[in-house]
């Protein structure tokens, strides 16, 4: 620790993210990557951006791409922020509506960026653990002093939390935000969004990272009651108002309208995460019941660490978290067909050899 930081950066934890390996035969299936492209049309889009005026800034409150992703939730351009990737977003909603002295909630097992921000923010939290089925307990987070976050579909759990559990959560918090982390939810049942108009207290954040292929694009977004977003503007505005490229916003635009591409995308995905289950099924893993682009799963008699250490060795990425109640359970992206056909051929080579072995 150096005698010249401040106070700020000597208490902060970063977040650790997934590995990046710069290796041409890895099969990368531990950042929760989609691993389709992007739609043709968002390519299209930033080679014609990429011809026009990079030397003027872009528009600081990027009204279309507002109305696309309005448009597309049906709801009004008032409803929705838009953000440097969900991450900021996140960052800037902590900022607007969690207050130091009052204690946050999220789960104890869930996105490991919630911690980082609450000690950068020295806002105070409390860690709520889930039930011994990885759900999440929905009276734990009724009247919550400062505020309740949490993901739904959850993270690295893969569990959704149906519009019941949500709504219950959210008339027991009246006067505190409740900020759902939508990350994961195209690829499961339904959004809230449809609760925006009822529950002024309800914050949706979601990204273009996952279920439209654009996590290098760094793109993310927010909606609510325009009482809530007026408070991110301000918080953006106090600190960058240009979050958003001209390239950002481009392709980003021509995601949301290419429906027809993203439907297909999101349908391929689901397809082989079911078929991923089943099969880790039958070589013995539990598999926890998954609303997401991934499956949580461990087994009954290898330990997740050794497994993903003998997977990086033969060129397979997965996620492992060295963390209680969940450092038994590895965290497996949905790759494609192929993808997860060369995974179960390196898996069971492994497991294979280990039965020799015994």
């Amino acid at each position: 620790m150096s005698n010249f930081w401040s106070t700020v950066a000597s208490r902060t934890e970063p977040y650790v993210p997934g590995e990046q390996i710069d290796q041409e035969d890895i099969i990368k299936l531990n950042t929760n990557e989609n691993p389709y492209p992007p739609s043709p049309k968002v390519i299209d889009a930033i080679s014609k951006e990429l011809d026009r005026k990079l030397n003027l800034y872009p528009s600081p409150t990027a009204d279309q791409l507002k109305a696309e992703i309005a448009a597309y939730h049906n709801l009004s351009q008032d409803n929705i922020f838009v953000g440097n990737g969900s991450d900021e977003v996140l960052a800037f909603s902590f900022m607007a509506f969690f207050e130091p002295g009052k204690a946050i909630r999220f789960p104890a097992i869930s996105y490991s960026f919630y911690p980082v921000y609450a000690k950068l923010f020295n806002i105070s939290y409390e860690e709520v653990p889930l039930n011994r089925d990885f759900t999440i307990p929905v009276e734990a987070f009724f009247q919550s002093e400062g505020g309740v976050i949490f993901p739904n579909p959850n993270a690295p759990t893969s569990i959704y939390m149906d519009l019941d559990g949500v709504t219950e959560i959210l008339e027991n918090n009246p006067d505190q935000v409740v900020i759902i982390d939508e990350a994961y939810i195209d690829f499961a049942s339904e959004s809230a969004t449809s609760l925006i108009h009822k529950y002024d207290n309800l914050l949706i954040v979601q990204t273009l990272s996952k279920s439209r292929s654009l996590a290098g694009l760094r793109v993310g977004f927010a909606m609510g009651n325009s009482d809530l977003i007026e408070a991110l503007t301000r918080i953006k505005d106090s600190f960058n108002s240009y979050t958003l490229d001209r390239l950002a916003i481009a392709g980003a635009e021509a995601a949301v309208k290419d429906t027809e591409y993203f439907t297909a995308t999101i349908e391929k995905v689901i397809h082989t995460r079911e078929w991923v289950i089943a099969e880790m099924k039958k070589r013995g893993f539990h598999v926890l019941p998954s609303q997401t682009n991934f499956v949580f799963a461990c087994h009954y008699n290898k330990t997740a660490e050794e497994l993903y250490t003998k997977l990086k060795q033969d060129s397979v990425l997965v996620r492992h978290f060295k963390k209680p109640a969940i450092d038994n359970y590895l965290r497996i992206t949905i790759g494609t067909d192929e993808n997860m056909e060369i995974f179960f051929e390196k898996l069971d080579r492994i497991m294979n050899a280990e039965k020799s072995r015994s």
